[in-house]
């Protein structure tokens, strides 16, 4: 059996959110969240992504990969059940590369994610499929 290396620096906790990608820039900047949570992302195998997001009340698992590059690139899929029905949701991100000359940087992620599927909203309408917003993660646990 060969080895295998994790992925390394993504491993561990990190702070989710996303936003609605309104350009209006009267909206005020609390009207466009569209979720938080946190990412967990699990030890795998190179090339492999695999964790959960979740936040109070509910929690998607998540599988997919991973590109090692400049930037190395992830994607994955968040798949649920929540409130009774599935959920699903596509994402892409980035991992955003270290400025040589930051200070107090962390790790973090930038990306795209879709609504893969529609489902009831918590103000009794549906929320479609194929809606599109922004998310970032930050890396909660950097190591010592």
């Amino acid at each position: 059996m060969s080895f295998v290396p994790e992925i390394g620096p993504l491993t561990g906790t990190w702070t989710y959110r996303s936003l609605q990608n309104d350009p209006d820039l009267n909206t005020a900047f609390n009207d466009l969240e569209f979720g938080r949570g946190n990412i967990d992302i699990e030890p795998a195998p190179q090339g492999v992504f695999k964790g959960r997001i979740y936040g109070p009340g509910w929690e998607l698992q998540l599988n997919g990969s991973i590109s090692y590059g400049n930037p190395s690139t992830v994607r994955f899929q968040g798949r649920g059940v929540v409130g009774g029905e599935e959920w699903i949701y596509d994402y892409i991100g980035y991992l955003s590369p270290p400025w040589p000359n930051g200070i107090d940087q962390r790790p973090a992620l930038a990306g795209s994610i879709v609504r893969t599927i529609p489902h009831a909203s918590g103000s009794g309408g549906v929320s479609p499929a194929g809606v599109a917003c922004t998310w970032y993660a930050v890396l909660d646990n950097t190591p010592d």
